[in-house]
């Protein structure tokens, strides 16, 4: 009874086991959407683009996945790679605010402030005025547009700023700021 005992209290795994554990397929499913987003916030876009093309692989090419994976493009500096997505994203959800919203960042980081303004002018529509980033983005646009001789080269370097549900906004980089 006491060998039964000691045998019960003893580890059965190798020590110094070199592989990591199974997979659980009866495990919890992770939100590959809601990680991405995380990762995205945390400033991490190669790791987001990640998480964004494992929920693809589940989900099909969604006008969300489509979307973040733009953003992430964009915040990576890939501008080729970020239009069409973001382009492809307001196509198939031409409904979708936050859409229309991360294309206009889009055209907004490549200087294309008139379209930007009117991307944002129908992001703000279909969202009924209700998101405060899109309105600051759009007041950005309007201003940019509105006022060309002062875009210098500094005042342009922006970051994006997410601000929940995959939406993002543009701000001033810190450090652009700082040397002004």
């Amino acid at each position: 009874m006491v060998i039964a005992m000691v045998a019960s209290c003893t580890d059965t795994r190798a020590p110094d086991d070199p592989f990591a554990p199974g997979v659980d397929p009866d495990g919890p499913v992770i939100d590959e959407i809601a990680v991405g987003n995380r990762l995205m916030a945390a400033g991490e876009y190669e790791l987001a683009m990640e998480s964004f093309t494992r929920a693809a692989l589940t989900e099909g090419m969604t006008p969300q996945i489509l979307t973040s994976l733009g953003t992430a493009n964009l915040g990576l500096r890939r501008i080729g790679q970020a239009e069409p997505l973001l382009r492809r994203a307001v196509e198939d959800d031409p409904d979708w605010p936050v859409a229309w919203n991360n294309l206009g960042v889009f055209l907004m980081e490549t200087g294309e402030y008139a379209e930007a303004s009117q991307v944002f002018r129908r992001a703000f529509a279909l969202d009924n005025g209700e998101s405060d980033a899109i309105r600051d983005n759009l007041r950005l646009a309007l201003a940019k547009m509105e006022n060309p001789v002062n875009n210098t080269p500094k005042e342009q370097e922006f970051k994006l700023e997410q601000r929940g549900n995959g939406q993002f906004v543009l701000r001033k980089n810190p450090a652009t700021e700082a040397e002004q």
